[in-house]
């Protein structure tokens, strides 16, 4: 088995997650208590988290929580769901049924690296970056000119991960007709779903239009519940789906049966949930946009499309590596800075960073984070 590079972001945040006074690179909502959520539930959902049977689960998830997901769908029933724990498990799974040795494979970059590197573990894969000039979205044409007679699957994700950026719905519509045409699958990274100042405009979900296409969800970033670990995978084609499954059986080989219950509560009770954390974001957003407005001079920001994270760029004369650094180090600020986002199929964006604005909490962030500006200059 191929040795898989460190994860940047993640021992970054082992690191300073749970160090850093301020933690201003979230890339979730929010999350709520045990209690507040189980204060959403019907009698019927608080009796069956009650009464849950702790044995072993279904490999493929429980019904009625994989009945629960399709909901979210326009055109998917539970046939078409997988449930993992977690989305990085789903991830896992995805790259290894589709892809073999003889394969080749497209990802956007920047992104999760997790995108990149399993399918790198395993064939060829090309890069395609997504353009800072153009509100970081995808050239269409540059994804036609890079794919080839083994193409297998393109990973996409929008809203994106670090920018908040979504694609046009035109764009998005000829990229799955171009891998209609090409019989390449798409894994779609749609996490951050739902997510995003009110009013935002979503894309369908990959699942609902595209036989080929791959929803991966999860409960930890627009649900703000990730200690739930549940995600899944919709699709069309249950072929594939049940190959996943029995690759899950080397995995986790089923789900936590609380988190299946907590999980189709908070699922259930999505409207509720997403109209919170986006009135979060409603009232975060306009903070970062004003502080950005204090200091034109070292920063570039443009209000992302969706989710609750932003990449701005650094301008200061001793970078962002140094600067995001000092900010940690010095007075407890915790930034995600643009090595996190290293790619190894082309250019790193240089001196941007991550934040994020889906949690309470920011303004005393952002006063230490203008102190510390101040006590520097």
């Amino acid at each position: 088995m191929t040795t898989l590079p460190d994860f940047k972001l993640e021992t970054h945040f082992s690191k300073w997650e749970f160090k850093a006074r301020y933690h201003m690179t979230a890339s979730d909502a929010q999350s709520i208590s045990m209690r507040e959520l189980l204060d959403m539930a019907t009698p019927e959902e608080r009796a069956e988290f009650d009464d849950q049977w702790l044995g072993y689960t279904e490999t493929f998830g429980a019904p009625d929580l994989r009945e629960t997901i399709a909901s979210t769908f326009q055109n998917q029933t539970a046939q078409n769901i997988l449930c993992f724990a977690g989305a990085s498990e789903g991830i896992f799974a995805a790259n290894n049924v589709i892809l073999d040795k003889d394969s080749h494979a497209l990802v956007v970059t920047p992104n999760y690296q997790s995108h990149e590197e399993l399918p790198l573990a395993i064939c060829d894969a090309t890069g395609i970056p997504l353009d800072p000039n153009d509100n970081w979205s995808l050239d269409i044409d540059r994804v036609a000119a890079a794919i080839r007679p083994n193409t297998k699957l393109m990973t996409i994700n929008f809203p994106h991960n670090p920018t908040g950026a979504i694609l046009p719905l035109d764009r998005y519509m000829a990229l799955i007709e171009l891998c209609r045409k090409h019989g390449i699958y798409i894994l779609h990274d749609e996490i951050f779903n739902g997510l995003g100042p009110t009013g935002t405009k979503h894309l369908p979900l990959i699942a609902d239009v595209y036989e080929r296409g791959l929803s991966l969800g999860v409960t930890s970033k627009s649900y703000g519940l990730p200690a739930l670990r549940i995600g899944w995978i919709a699709c069309q084609d249950t072929e594939i789906l049940s190959k996943m499954e029995r690759l899950k059986h080397y995995l986790s080989i089923c789900n936590s049966g609380p988190s299946e219950r907590l999980a189709k509560i908070a699922i259930n009770h999505r409207d509720e949930l997403l109209k919170r954390n986006n009135a979060i974001i409603d009232e975060n957003l306009p903070k970062w946009t004003a502080f950005f407005e204090r200091h034109p001079d070292l920063f570039d920001w443009t209000v992302p499309d969706g989710s609750c994270m932003g990449f701005p760029k650094y301008k200061g004369p001793e970078g962002v590596e140094a600067f995001a650094q000092s900010l940690v180090e010095q007075s407890g600020v915790l930034l995600l800075p643009g090595s996190i986002y290293y790619t190894r199929l082309g250019d790193t964006p240089t001196n941007h960073f991550r934040l994020g604005y889906g949690r309470h909490g920011l303004d005393e962030g952002l006063a230490a984070m203008e102190a510390h500006i101040m006590s520097n200059k």
